[in-house]
Order: structure tokens, then C-alpha cells, then sequence
């Protein structure tokens, strides 16, 4: 957000998580199509971590965070583009469809460090997005902490991480993968909205 944080009302980088939902409507499994609204030319498609949780976690310290983890799975954050910093986006990520995740959930003990792992995002086979986890302002365990201490997690709900600055877009018609090496591959592709 650079310079956009020292204007109001922020005036400020947060020191706590910024946070949004992705209700179980948006979700959708591993090939699925995803509609893109009327009206609107091209989407946001990142690929970000799903850090699934396995045991409920209220208030927990993060040395014992991961402790809560289920495992980990690939998810592909839609989103309407928008230029909105100051309101929650709802109308722009709690669509219908905006959140493809899977197409597997690969264990705790299987990932060596959250932290460690690259997101890499393509639309129709060519490489659109790099990010590397390593570059998150608070870790997996931390995001894990910072959030149960005032949310109680419960198993099955799934904090995303790794969100990157200036998502790639995609179009109706287009096939998005998001992969994550040792998590796995998924990939949805964008369709026109069914007319009501």
C-alpha cells in the first residue's frame, strides 16, 4: 500500500493483521470454473497458503501455533479489483465462486517450514506471480496467534497467507494454476456469470 498508509484514517503500517473473509460460498474445489461478474473486465487471481487448522486455537502463544495446524493446501484468492483501502471489500471478494482451494490437504508434519515455501501463479501455462513466503511481515505461527487472540479458530476454517502485492489478472476464458512446491497444484478456470 506504501505512501497510502501515512493518509488518513491510517496514518500509519497497522500492527495488526489486516483481515478479510472468504465465506463458504466463494469456495470451490480443484478444476472448478469461476464466474466473472457482469460488467467487469478482468479479475484478481493470487495463489496463497491455506494453513488449515486441526485443533481449536483461542489465544494461543506462537511457539505452539503450528501445533494447531492440520496441514496445508493451495488456494486462489479471486477478487474484483478495486481501489478501496479503507472498507472492508466484501462486495469485491465474497463473490460466488472466488475462492478455489485444494485440490488436497497435505499434512503438518509433511511441510518442513510454512515459511519457507514460494507461490507461484500462472494464467494459460505462462508465469504471472513470484512470492516467496519468507517476505510475510508475520509468519504462519504468528498469523496463527495474532488472530486467535481475539477469534477463536476451529477446525476446518483456514487462515490464507501470502498474498502479494498486485495480484495478476486474469479473463473470462482464461486458465489460472497456483502451485506450491511440496503442497501441490491448482487450477480453476474464469467463465461469464450465468445471467439470473
Amino acid at each position: 500500500m506504501g505512501e497510502a498508509l501515512e493518509q488518513p484514517p491510517y496514518k500509519a503500517a497497522p500492527v495488526a493483521p489486516v483481515l478479510y473473509i472468504k465465506p463458504p460460498n466463494t469456495y470451490r474445489p480443484h478444476g472448478a470454473e469461476v464466474p466473472v461478474p457482469t460488467g467487469v473486465e478482468a479479475l484478481e487471481v493470487n495463489g496463497v497458503l491455506a494453513v488449515v487448522i486441526g485443533r481449536t486455537a483461542c489465544r494461543v502463544a506462537e511457539r505452539n501455533a503450528l501445533g494447531h495446524v492440520l496441514g496445508y493446501a493451495v488456494a486462489i484468492d479471486v477478487c474484483i479489483p478495486h481501489a478501496s483501502l479503507h472498507r472492508p471489500a466484501i462486495r469485491q471478494r465474497c463473490r460466488d465462486g472466488f475462492l478455489p482451494i485444494g485440490p488436497w490437504i497435505v499434512a503438518r508434519d509433511e511441510v518442513a517450514d510454512p515459511d519457507a515455501l514460494t507461490i507461484v501463479v500462472s494464467v494459460n501455462g505462462e508465469e504471472t506471480s513470484r512470492y516467496a513466503l519468507s517476505d510475510l511481515v508475520r509468519p504462519a505461527a504468528q498469523m496463527i496467534a495474532d488472530v486467535s487472540e481475539f477469534m477463536t479458530l476451529s477446525e476446518g476454517d483456514a487462515l490464507l497467507v501470502g498474498l502479494a502485492p498486485d495480484g495478476p489478472r486474469a479473463r473470462v476464458g482464461d486458465r489460472v494454476e497456483a502451485r506450491i512446491d511440496g503442497v501441490g497444484a491448482l487450477s480453476c478456470t474464469l467463465v461469464a456469470e450465468a445471467s439470473a
